[in-house]
């Protein structure tokens, strides 16, 4: 993992307020931060994969989950072959998650709804093919322990045995202290978006970040949180 400096380094409420100012005060639309991050992710999914699949992306209902779709598209638009299970009913995905998610539909990219009570054979099915899995389930908003069924997914996860690509911050890492909210993934890389987490570069949170990327997604360096 890199050594970053802390002050280049952005708290769960700072790197709020970045995305805030950026579309707001910017104008810089909220899906193109989405498409951005999303291409991101799957550059170094392709490149951890070596090009090949299948790639499973894991997703719940907010905008990592967006960010997931994203990443499946343009995997499949490269010829890897990806799926996504999302951990959500289809109607409670919202605003720019929902507007990808419907491109990966019109797409026929294979995707499957886990609601409950949840079959976790079928988890365990969907990812023991898995050449490598994109962790898109929780972002960095996420605050205190992992409640199911996000904490059963993620141990199946890092039971699996997969290398993965976090979106973000691996799913159930604190975004300010590094510490696993009860559970955390283990992720092989982590691609974090314009600048890096706190929480990324405590030395408790190597073990679940990997190795650290930091993605450019067009807010301009200069803008500050």
């Amino acid at each position: 993992m890199p050594e970053l400096p802390a002050s280049a380094a952005l708290t769960r409420d700072q790197a709020r307020e970045l995305d805030r100012k950026a579309i707001q005060e910017l104008g810089i639309p909220s899906t193109v931060l989405m498409e951005l991050a999303g291409l991101a992710v799957a550059r170094e999914a392709e490149h951890l994969a070596g090009g090949k699949g299948p790639v499973l992306v894991v997703a719940g209902q907010g905008n990592n989950g967006g960010d997931g779709y994203v990443a499946a598209r343009h995997l499949a638009n490269r010829g890897i072959e990806a799926s996504v299970v999302v951990f959500a009913d289809k109607r409670q995905i919202a605003g720019d998650a929902k507007v990808n998610l419907a491109i990966l539909l019109r797409m026929g990219v294979p995707l499957r709804f886990l609601t409950a009570p949840i079959s976790w054979d079928v988890y365990r099915d969907q990812l023991r093919p898995a050449a490598l899995v994109v962790d898109a389930l929780f972002g960095t908003g996420l605050r205190g322990e992992v409640r199911e069924p996000g904490r059963t997914a993620i141990e199946l996860l890092n039971q699996a045995g997969k290398p993965v690509v976090a979106v973000d911050i691996p799913s159930g890492l604190d975004c300010d202290t590094g510490q696993p909210l009860g559970v955390a993934v283990k992720a092989e890389v982590t691609v974090t978006f314009a600048r890096a987490k706190v929480g990324l570069l405590r030395p408790g949170a190597r073990p679940y970040v990997g190795r650290l990327v930091v993605a450019d997604i067009g807010i301009p360096p200069s803008l500050s949180p």
